[in-house]
C-alpha cells in the first residue's frame, strides 16, 4: 500500500521506476514480505527488456537502523550521478521463498549501466522498514540539467529584472567547536579560487547547517573575503571578521528617537538594495518632498521637527522591510519617542496611510509650538534627578540606569542642573523641550487627529516606552500621553530582557540607542545598529546582519543572495574533528612473572635439563613425559585468559534498605491466589512500616481474563506502584508458563484500567545471582 501511495503521489507508474533499493531484511520471513510487494507493484505491466531492478546497501554496509533509509537515498543519488547501478553483494542466487515469475523484477546480482532514456529521467524507489509496521518509501528523480541562464548566473535578479551587485560580501563558516570553526576556514579558502563571491556566499550559507561555534568573513571581493579566512585559520582577529556563539535568546528591534536624523541618510542602502529603496519610496509618497530631504536637504531643513520626525519614520521603516527581506524576525519592538510610532506601524497596529497621519500630526504641531526650551542629558539616575526638579521641569527620558535627559523652560533647567554640577552632562541641540509640559499646547489638536485612525491588536509584542510593559491595545489617549510623559527607554529595555531577548537590533539613520542598551543590559547582549553615521551604509547593515547571525539570530541567507544572481557551487565537507575509537590490541596475558622467565622458557624448548635446575631436581628425574603436558596446560591458560578479556559478565550485588527509609504512596501486590509465598506477605508488612499504603490482590494465575482483571484493577485508581509475585507461578498453562501469561495479562490489565504507574515483576530461583545459586524455575 505505502507503495502505491508514494508512486500515486508522485504521478508515476511502477514502469517508470528502474531499480528499487530495498530495506533487505535479510531474513526469510521480511525478505519475501517486501519482494512480493515489489513484484506486485514495480514488476506488473512493464516491458519485457525493462525489468526492475533489485539491491539493498546492507549488502555493502551492514543495517544502519535508524540510518538505513538515509543509507539507501544517498546510494541512489550518488549512483544516479556516476550513472551506475551498483552491484548487490552476495544476492547470486534468488531466494526460493519468493515466487520470481509474478513480476519483471531481477536482482542486482552484478554492476550496471545507468542513464536517461530520451526525455525520461532515472528514477528510484526506496523502502525503509521500522518496528511494528513502520513503513515508508521514496521515489527519488533525476534533478533537470540546469539550464544555460542558470549556468551563466542569471537566475537571481532584483526589481525590474537587474542583478545586484553587493559592495560587502558575507561568508559564513560555522563549527562545532573553535578548532572545527578554523579548520573549516583553512579547508574552504584552498578551494574557492576563482569561484563568484556571491555563489561561494550563497553555498557556505545555505548547503552547511550554521553549528554553534560560528564567523562572518566579510569582504569585497575574493582578495579580501580569502585574507579574512585566512586570519580566521590563524586565529587572528581582524575587523572583516566578526566572531560569535550561538545563544538562544531571543531578539528585539529598537528604533531610534529624534536627534540622529542626517542628510544622506539612507541614500546608500537605496543605491544597493531595491527593497529598501522601494520601502522608503512608499512612505515618502505620504510627505511632499521628503524624499529630497532625506537624501539631499538642500535647504537645511532636516533638523526642524516637522521635517526630522516624517524623515526618520520613513527611514526607520524602510530599514525594517530590508532586514525583514533577509528573513531577520523580530520577538518584541521598542521604539523611543517617535520611534515608537514607527514600531507600532511595523507591528501591524497601524496601516502605512494612518502612521504617515500621527507622523505628519505630530511632527507639524510640534512645530508650531513657539521656540525655546531646553533639554539637558546628565550621567545621574531618575531618583536623583527627581529630587531636584522645579516646577515645570520633566524627566523627559530614562535612556540607562545612569542615563537621564531633563527637559523644560531653560531657565528652569538651569536650575537643576546647577543643583548636579558635578556630574557628567551636556545641553541638547533641540527646536523644542520635548515630553515637557511646553508640549502641553498641542495635545488637544493631536488628540483629534489621533482618534480619526484605526487601530489593530499588535501581531509583533511592542513593549511601551511610556510604560515599561507590552501594550495590549493602543488607543488615542496612548499616543498623547506618548508626546507627553516620559520616555522609560531603560525600563522597556530591562522588561524585554527579562522575557528572554539577548540580541538587540538597531533600526535608525545612527548607533544612538546602542550604548544605553548596553549599559542596561549584561555583558553577554549583543547590540547592534542597522546603520552608523560616517561610515558606509551597506558594510554597516550587512556587518549587523553578520553579528546578529554569529550570535545564533535566524537570516534567510538565500533571499539575502537571490537579487544578485548566485548559485550553488561544490564546496568542501565539513572539518571533522576526528578521534580513534578502534579497541586497542591488548597485550598478551602474563601467566606468570619475571621469576618464572626461565622456567616457562625450559617448557617451550622441550629441555629437560634446565627444567630440573630450575625446579632444584635431578637431571636422571624423569621429567621429560611431563613436559608436553605442561605446555599444553599453559596453551590452554593463555587462550583462556585471551577469550575473558574481550567477553562480559553479568554480575549481581545485593541491595539493602536502609533503616530509616521512608516509602510514600500507595502499592499494590498482586500475587496468585491460595499460594502461600511468604515474601509477599514479608514485603507488604515492610512497606506498611515505612508508611505507605498497601493494598493487595489475589487472583487466579491461570484462568486470568484481561478484562475482568482490568475491572479489579480500578478499585486500585490510588496505587501508583504495582508489585507482581505472578511470575512464581511455573505450572504450564497451554504453551507458556502460567507465570509469564499471568504476567502478560496484568500489563494489558493495568493499561486498560489506566493505572499509570510503575510496575515490579518479583521472581525466585530463576536467575542465578552467586556461586552455588540453584535455580528452581
Amino acid at each position: 500500500r505505502v507503495i502505491r501511495q508514494a508512486l500515486a503521489s508522485a504521478r508515476l507508474t511502477g514502469a517508470d521506476v528502474d531499480v528499487v533499493e530495498a530495506h533487505g531484511t535479510g531474513t526469510s520471513l521480511g525478505d519475501p514480505i517486501e519482494a512480493q510487494a515489489l513484484l506486485a507493484t514495480y514488476g506488473q505491466d512493464r516491458e519485457a527488456d525493462r525489468p526492475l531492478w533489485l539491491g539493498s546497501i546492507k549488502s555493502n554496509i551492514g543495517h544502519t537502523q535508524a540510518a538505513a533509509g538515509v543509507a539507501g537515498v544517498i546510494k541512489m543519488v550518488q549512483a544516479m550521478r556516476h550513472g551506475v547501478m551498483p552491484q548487490t553483494l552476495h544476492a547470486g542466487t534468488p531466494s526460493t521463498h519468493v515466487d520470481w515469475t509474478q513480476g519483471a523484477v531481477e536482482l542486482l546480482a552484478a554492476e550496471r549501466p545507468w542513464a536517461a532514456e530520451g526525455d525520461r529521467p532515472m528514477r528510484a524507489g526506496v523502502s525503509a522498514f521500522g518496528v511494528s509496521g513502520t513503513n515508508a518509501h521514496v521515489i527519488v528523480e533525476q534533478a533537470p540539467a540546469p539550464s544555460e541562464e542558470d549556468a551563466d548566473g542569471e537566475a537571481g535578479t532584483g526589481a525590474g529584472g537587474e542583478r545586484v551587485a553587493l559592495p560587502v560580501v558575507p561568508w559564513v563558516v560555522s563549527g562545532k567547536t573553535e578548532g572545527a570553526l578554523t579548520a573549516q576556514s583553512g579547508r574552504i579558502r584552498g578551494a574557492v579560487a576563482g569561484m563568484p563571491s556571491t555563489s561561494v556566499g550563497l553555498s557556505l550559507a545555505t548547503t552547511r547547517a550554521g553549528l554553534e561555534q560560528r564567523a562572518v568573513i566579510l569582504g569585497a571581493g575574493e582578495t579580501e573575503l580569502t585574507a579574512g579566512l585566512a586570519s580566521l585559520a590563524a586565529g587572528e582577529q581582524t575587523p572583516q571578521v566578526v566572531r560569535g556563539v550561538v545563544d538562544g535568546g531571543r531578539s528585539a528591534f529598537v528604533f531610534s528617537g529624534q536627534g540622529g536624523q542626517r542628510a544622506g541618510m539612507g541614500r546608500e542602502l537605496a543605491e544597493v538594495f531595491p527593497v529598501f529603496a522601494e520601502a522608503l519610496g512608499e512612505v515618502c509618497g505620504h510627505f511632499e518632498g521628503l524624499r529630497e530631504v532625506v537624501f539631499a536637504d538642500p535647504e537645511g531643513v532636516l533638523g526642524r521637527t516637522g521635517w526630522a520626525q516624517p524623515a526618520l519614520f520613513a527611514v526607520e521603516v524602510a530599514l525594517f522591510r530590508l532586514v525583514e527581506s533577509w528573513g531577520v524576525k523580530p520577538d518584541y519592538l521598542v521604539g523611543h519617542s517617535v520611534g515608537e510610532l514607527a514600531a507600532a506601524h511595523v507591528a501591524g497596529v497601524l496601516s502605512l496611510a494612518d502612521a504617515c497621519t500621527l507622523v505628519k500630526a505630530r511632527a507639524s504641531l510640534m512645530q508650531a509650538l513657539p521656540a525655546g526650551g531646553a533639554m539637558w542629558a546628565v550621567r545621574a539616575t531618575p531618583d536623583e534627578v527627581a529630587a531636584h526638579l522645579v516646577e515645570g521641569v520633566s524627566i523627559a527620558a530614562g535612556n540607562a540606569p545612569g542615563q537621564v535627559v531633563v527637559s523644560g523652560a531653560r531657565e528652569r533647567v538651569e536650575q537643576v542642573a546647577a543643583a548636579l554640577p558635578d556630574r557628567q552632562s551636556r545641553w541638547l541641540e533641540v527646536s523644542h523641550a520635548f515630553h515637557s509640559v511646553l508640549m502641553d499646547p498641542m495635545l488637544e489638536d493631536f488628540e483629534r487627529v489621533a482618534r480619526q485612525v484605526e487601530y489593530a491588536r499588535p501581531r509583533i509584542p511592542v513593549v511601551s516606552t511610556l510604560t515599561g510593559r507590552l501594550v495590549e491595545e493602543f488607543t488615542a489617549g496612548y499616543w498623547v500621553d506618548q508626546v507627553r510623559g516620559t520616555v522609560r527607554f531603560a525600563d522597556a529595555v530591562t522588561r524585554v530582557q527579562s522575557l528572554g531577548v539577548s540580541r538587540f537590533v538597531e533600526l535608525g539613520p545612527d548607533a544612538t540607542l546602542v550604548a544605553a542598551v548596553e549599559e542596561t543590559c549584561d555583558d553577554e547582549t549583543l547590540t547592534a545598529a542597522v546603520l552608523r553615521r560616517e561610515k558606509p551604509e551597506p558594510w554597516t547593515a550587512v556587518t549587523a546582519l553578520a553579528r546578529f547571525w554569529a550570535c545564533g539570530g535566524t537570516v534567510d541567507w538565500a533571499a539575502f543572495f537571490a537579487p544578485t544572481g548566485a548559485r550553488t557551487v561544490d564546496l568542501p565537507t565539513y572539518a571533522f574533528q576526528r578521534e580513534r575509537y578502534w579497541p586497542q590490541r591488548r597485550p598478551a596475558a602474563q601467566t606468570g612473572t619475571a621469576m618464572d622467565a626461565a622456567l616457562w622458557d625450559a617448557i617451550e624448548r622441550g629441555d629437560a635439563q634446565t627444567f630440573a635446575t630450575e625446579l632444584g631436581l635431578g637431571a636422571e628425574t624423569p621429567l621429560a613425559d611431563a613436559l608436553p603436558a605442561l605446555s599444553a596446560w599453559r596453551s590452554r591458560r593463555e587462550a583462556s585468559a585471551a577469550v575473558d578479556g574481550l567477553r562480559y559478565e553479568v554480575s549481581w550485588s545485593p541491595v539493602g534498605v536502609a533503616a530509616g527509609t521512608v516509602v510514600s504512596g500507595g502499592w499494590l501486590i498482586v500475587e496468585p491466589e491460595g499460594s502461600e509465598e511468604p515474601w509477599a506477605g514479608a514485603l507488604a508488612g515492610e512497606l506498611a512500616s515505612r508508611g505507605a499504603a498497601v493494598s493487595r490482590l489475589a487472583v487466579d494465575s491461570a484462568g486470568l481474563e484481561r478484562g475482568a482483571l482490568a475491572e479489579r484493577l480500578r478499585e486500585f485508581a490510588g496505587c501508583t506502584r504495582v508489585v507482581s509475585f505472578l511470575g512464581q507461578e511455573d505450572s504450564e498453562h497451554g504453551a507458556l508458563p502460567v507465570g509469564v501469561s499471568a504476567t502478560a495479562v496484568l500489563v494489558q490489565a493495568l493499561t486498560d484500567a489506566d493505572l499509570d504507574g510503575r510496575l515490579w515483576t518479583v521472581t525466585s530461583g530463576a536467575v542465578s545471582a552467586g556461586g552455588g545459586d540453584v535455580l528452581t524455575r
